[in-house]
């Protein structure tokens, strides 16, 4: 600690420590010299705050004192205030509780002094790249409204600049008088009775989490000579702000966990700022607050989907094939018992068998899969248990019955497995491709990317200003994501065609883009725990998403979407306009055939009047 005078030294508390130096004085005995056998010394020296067996063994009458003593106080305020600076910090929540801050402030005044003197802390966001007011419960931070204010002067852009270039405490003797400090954030810092000041920053590793602040109203008070002091508890503060802050963001992180699912990276700092609002108002007492709503406005929608044509067709083939088959096999067991066994229950079963085989033969019903392996399950299998235990003829029939089961669901599966292969295949493979691309994609402009996988994939992108945080947001990203988009759904043509020949069901994908050009505001559903388009107006879009897989071309009633070709859906014809110079120049790549079929396509429910292009892929040899 300088051994300067601050002038306010007396209003203040201050720590001693004392040393007593009793080389000066001597001890006479008076009279008979007390005798002490070892063991009441030893006893003596095991009990040596007990002073009345001391004065039981040597009674103090029989000693006097001669000469004096030396009494030396030393001023260990420093080391004092340090240590408990140390365990004060080291506690949980110190940060958040407002008297304890006091106390701290308290401590720091009797370190320098000064009675006057103030302390703020202010947390540092590294995702915000901005200093960021460290809590509600703690008003100490002299610049906390400035900096928060949304009009931020440039003084203090110019300051936290040069903390952060310099990595050195800035130290303002004379607030009024200091070179080098803007004149707003002069004028600003005087208006608070600042004087003097110490501004430091708070490094944890390699990283900067917080700022603290010294202030005193008398001019002089903090100077150089005071960073030796600053310096030895800038690390404990260091400390307790980044303790504080990882317990806050696992109090945001369990508060989103609650109220969302899993959050796009894009949106989560949004997500963040809610959760944080959530708990500032809870901790202000207001218990009954509820999450803000989340919504993104200004943000422009791209969709595309891959779907495999025919898919519904093909898995009723699967069912009816597997069904008929197994009901095959059935009757051959049943038929082959009633050579054995004269049961009335078998010519039941056989009537059974033989009339839903004739009924599937002309088409699968609604309803027939469950009520066909339910009635097999409950009561031809039993059956069949019964007349392989007491019919060993037909042992052989059973078996082979058996073994065309699958163990696992109990039923025969043959072609619905490779059906669901094939689906499989394809939305692995599409999926796959769409992931690793999207992360390129990224890289151009974050923004929002919802995949979904059905009989087919399709894929949702939001991107605009509001999703993401501070970074300037130009029509060149979505220029650049539609061309993108483009080319990802030509290279899904390519990569479906190829696949087909290797599938167990050769299925073929049919691919679609939605053009939409009007910017919209999406908000998270939190019941649904996703993100849908908000408002009326928007509506329109959601509809057209959800039907226009099944439009077909207006006089024709051909459908539009087919295999090895691009279709793109579109109300206004200007909004063709830009994706015709993408084709072009997709054309001139050799990725597409030439020439564009331009379609007018039927009224859909609710939906009427849209437009579309359709052009062929191009297939790799």
């Amino acid at each position: 600690m300088p051994s300067r005078n601050h002038g306010r030294a007396a209003e203040v508390r201050r720590h001693y420590g004392v040393n007593f130096d009793s080389s000066f004085v001597q001890v006479r005995v008076v009279g008979e010299k007390p005798r002490l056998s070892p063991e009441q010394v030893q006893y003596l020296l095991h009990n040596r705050h007990r002073l009345e067996l001391w004065y039981e063994l040597l009674p103090p009458e029989r000693f006097t004192l001669e000469g004096f003593n030396l009494l030396q106080l030393v001023d260990v305020t420093t080391q004092e205030i340090l240590s408990e600076l140390k365990y004060d910090l080291l506690e949980r929540d110190v940060l958040q509780a407002s008297d304890r801050l006091e106390q701290i402030q308290e401590k720091l005044r009797v370190l320098f002094a000064m009675p006057a003197l103030q302390l703020g802390i202010a947390a540092y966001d590294e995702r915000k790249k901005a200093f960021v007011d460290f809590g509600r419960k703690i008003n100490h931070s002299f610049l906390t409204k400035q900096m928060q204010s949304q009009d931020l002067s440039g003084g203090f852009r110019q300051l936290y600049a040069r903390l952060l270039a310099d990595r050195q405490p800035l130290v303002l003797e004379d607030v009024a008088t200091a070179s080098g400090v803007p004149e707003d954030m002069r004028q600003q810092i005087l208006h608070l009775g600042i004087r003097s000041a110490i501004l430091a920053l708070l490094p944890y590793g390699p990283d900067t989490v917080g700022l603290l602040e010294l202030g005193s109203p008398e001019p002089g008070d903090l100077d150089e000579f005071d960073m030796e002091v600053v310096k030895q508890f800038v690390p404990l503060f260091a400390v307790a702000v980044k303790r504080n802050a990882e317990d806050l963001e696992t109090r945001i992180q369990a508060v989103i966990k609650e109220k969302f699912t899993a959050i796009h990276p894009t949106m989560e700092w949004r997500f963040n700022d809610a959760a944080r609002r959530l708990l500032t108002q809870h901790e202000d007492g207001n218990r009954s607050a509820e999450m803000e709503p989340i919504v993104f406005e200004d943000v422009y929608p791209l969709h595309g989907s891959c779907d495999i044509r025919g898919s519904s067709t093909a898995r009723n083939e699967a069912v009816q094939g597997d069904l008929i088959e197994h009901l095959t096999l059935a009757g051959r067991v049943l038929k082959k018992a009633s050579e054995y066994q004269a049961l009335p229950i078998l010519d039941e079963l056989k009537f059974y068998v033989t009339k839903n085989l004739r009924r599937l033969r002309e088409g699968i019903i609604s309803g027939d899969e469950v009520s066909i392996y339910d009635s097999l399950r409950t009561q031809a299998e039993p059956l069949f248990e019964y007349l392989a235990q007491n019919t060993p003829e037909l042992r052989p029939t059973i078996a082979h019955y058996w073994q065309h089961i699958d163990p696992r669901l109990g039923i025969l599966y043959h072609r619905r497995r490779d059906f669901e292969e094939s689906v499989t295949r394809i939305n692995d493979t599409v999926s796959a491709y769409l992931d690793q691309e999207e992360t390129k994609a990224q890289q151009m402009f974050p923004h929002y990317f919802q995949r979904f996988k059905t009989d087919g994939v399709e894929f949702n992108i939001y991107v605009g200003g509001s999703l993401v945080q501070d970074k300037p947001f130009d029509l060149i990203f979505l220029k650049n994501l539609r061309l993108w988009q483009l080319l990802v759904m030509v290279e899904i043509t390519r990569r479906t065609h190829a696949l087909k020949a290797t599938l167990p069901v050769p299925l073929e994908t049919t691919q679609l883009i939605l053009i939409h050009s009007q910017s919209l505001s999406i908000r998270f559903r939190q019941d649904e725990r996703q993100f849908d388009v908000d408002g009326a107006y928007n509506i329109r879009y959601e509809i057209i998403k959800k039907r226009i897989d099944k439009a077909t071309v207006l006089g024709t009633g051909e459908r539009l979407t087919q295999p090895g070709y691009l279709a793109l859906v579109y109300a206004q014809p200007r909004e063709a306009v830009e994706y015709l110079e993408y084709i072009d120049y997709l054309q001139d790549r050799n990725l597409l055939e030439l020439g564009i079929e331009e379609l007018e396509l039927e009224e859909l429910q609710g939906v009427k009047g849209l437009l579309a292009m359709r052009v062929k892929v191009k297939i790799a040899e």
